[in-house]
């Protein structure tokens, strides 16, 4: 195996922020000891947003603890290294060991995001790895997919010879033995991959037979599960720069355009006791400054005053600032940000009126959303409020109702604080139909009619003191609305519009939609087939998947949108989803 790590950190002084690639990250593990197989984790993304994500630093961590196996890492190298490792002919290289990609027993891939797909293919060519998996002979590792877009895998599925279908944490250990195994015995890449398919969650690709099924593969002992207790210390700074603890899994609020709450249940919690000891060592390992208590709507976390208690003396005691990123109106207390030292809190109405609210199930009223004013009292001077425009039924005065929430926010700041000094920022995304949704069916507003609601609340906005307003691109929603309900004709797509140049399409001044509107011709694809509604009866491409929710249930979930017809909360009751089946619901 010729050695590159000479040559490429030569490289480096010619690079913008060489830290990126160095390696040699506190907490990093041991990388010599003896590996019957190794898998590189690659997160198709700048390092300072893959070391940022939560899942990557867990399956690292497990499969580093294994004894006879090590797991690397590799991040979308920008630009300026792309063009000097094809200048001096040197591979894309791992972080820890600076081995080629190409050399690894395994390559995971972690998909978060349907505009990282042409990344992907970035990190392959650069890699010397052929895109397409029927291209691979035996002398090139195993490609393995996974993260949140494994909930329709089929525009990436000619990519990968496995992807894993929900959580890693099990899967990813029992596939790499597999392999391993497999190696040991002399078997064909076909004969190993047939003993994976076996593995729940795995779904290989191309032995794929009509009529299968693939289970969501789900990790049922939460609270025993590991999490990394020295998790490695960037380089340099990061998007979330921060100690972090997944208190739990899943969501019960019912959001029907959500997909995670639904992908990743059921609920599962770990306890206070737990997660105050798992954070301890976090940060006395890594000597994070703060922690943030992750989850998808954090305030509905049953031990939450519990874990406080445990948390706050040491956090005091130490200087650490303890982060409540994610809160739902309707679940919010003051005394849960009494003890957090963020100048602003951050909360999602989704929706300006409470006939939508209604529709899509966002729980929250106008009497919750006026108890905000409680974080007036504790000192809070600034609120982010996320909405959506484009959902299933929305008119105009619904979009004016965004206006109203921000006039009565600063009315009611006024009355506490008698001064108006409240900042608000607003931030729009436009709704896109997900997989493993009561929305799925649903169709998408057209481009010209994102452009007019954006502008329509944008002047609504500008005439209120104090409130900023951001919003998500039309062109890029529309591209993600294709690919999120895309099907197995999409690789032929992503190539083309890779060899045309996407990539980094989630970066702003990366993106062109031109180049995506020729390759979809060039395809003989129409955007429009793509975010249309999907009929009732409609075969989808990923109704092989058994997510757990049935389909029947999130049928019946839209029809009670258009009804306007709430589902209560999980917390409050079953609802009978179906997700119980892999695993009981801590909540039930």
């Amino acid at each position: 195996m010729e050695s590159f790590k000479d040559r490429f950190f030569k490289l480096l002084a010619e690079v913008e922020k060489p830290a990126r690639y160095s390696g040699g990250e506190w907490n990093t593990p041991d990388m010599d000891k003896p590996r019957k197989a190794d898998m590189c984790f690659c997160f198709p993304e700048l390092y300072e947003i893959g070391m940022s994500n939560l899942g990557v630093q867990i399956l690292y961590d497990i499969i580093n603890a294994d004894k006879d196996f090590v797991a690397e890492r590799c991040f979308a190298p920008a630009q300026d290294l792309a063009d000097r490792l094809r200048a001096e002919n040197i591979p894309l290289l791992s972080i820890e060991t600076k081995k080629p990609l190409k050399d690894f027993t395994v390559l995971g891939f972690s998909i978060g995001f349907e505009l990282l797909y042409t990344n992907v293919l970035y990190m392959l060519d650069l890699a010397g790895i052929p895109f397409l998996a029927k291209d691979r002979g035996e002398d090139y590792p195993i490609l393995l997919a996974g993260g949140p877009c494994s909930v329709n895998p089929e525009p990436f599925a000619d990519f990968f010879d496995v992807i894993v279908c929900g959580e890693g944490e099990e899967a990813d250990i029992a596939i790499l033995r597999a392999v391993a195994d497999g190696r040991e015995k002399g078997l064909s890449k076909a004969e190993i991959l047939a003993n994976i398919k076996n593995i729940e969650g795995a779904y290989v690709p191309s032995l794929k037979k009509d009529g299968e099924t693939v289970k969501k593969a789900v990790v049922r002992d939460f609270e025993n599960a590991p999490f990394p207790r020295r998790p490695l210390v960037p380089n340099i700074e990061t998007v979330h720069d921060r100690a972090v603890l997944e208190l739990y899994r899943g969501c019960g609020s019912g959001c029907r355009f959500c997909q995670a709450g639904f992908w990743y249940r059921p609920i599962r919690e770990r306890s206070a006791e737990s997660l105050a000891d798992i954070g301890k060592d976090m940060i006395d390992s890594a000597g994070f400054s703060e922690m943030s208590l992750c989850s998808l709507s954090t305030g509905d976390y049953s031990e939450l005053q519990r874990l406080e208690e445990l948390l706050v003396p040491f956090c005091n005691e130490k200087h650490i600032n303890l982060a409540l990123p994610s809160l739902r109106i309707s679940s919010f207390k003051s005394d849960m940000v009494r003890q957090s030292r963020r100048s602003s809190l951050t909360f999602a109405p989704e929706a300006g009126t409470q006939r939508l609210r209604n529709v899509i199930n966002k729980n929250v009223t106008d009497e919750e959303i006026e108890n905000l004013a409680e974080a007036f009292e504790v000192g809070y001077e600034s609120i982010k409020l996320y909405f959506m425009l484009g959902l299933p039924t929305e008119t105009d005065e619904d979009i004016a109702g965004i206006a109203e929430i921000c006039k009565k926010l600063k009315n009611l700041y006024y009355l506490k604080r008698r001064k108006r000094g409240l900042n608000i920022s607003v931030s729009c995304a436009v709704f896109i139909p997900k997989p493993c949704t009561p929305f799925q069916w649903e169709a998408q507003i057209s481009f010209d009619e994102m452009l007019r609601r954006q502008q329509y609340l944008r002047g609504l906005l500008r005439e209120i003191k104090g409130v900023s307003f951001s919003w998500h691109g039309a062109e890029t929603s529309v591209l993600e609305a294709s690919l999120a309900r895309g099907d197995r004709r999409q690789s032929a797509l992503l190539i083309r519009a890779y060899e045309l140049g996407a990539k980094f399409d989630a970066w702003t001044e990366s993106f062109n939609w031109d180049i995506w509107k020729q390759a979809f011709s060039d395809c003989g694809l129409s955007v429009d087939e793509y975010i249309r509604e999907r009929g009732a009866d409609e075969v989808l491409p990923w109704d092989f998947i058994d997510t757990g929710v049935s389909k029947k249930y999130l049928r019946r979930e839209r029809d009670m949108g258009y009804a306007g017809i709430t589902t209560k909360n999980c917390r409050d009751g079953c609802n009978a989803c179906g997700a119980n089946r892999f695993g009981r619901c801590s909540i039930c």
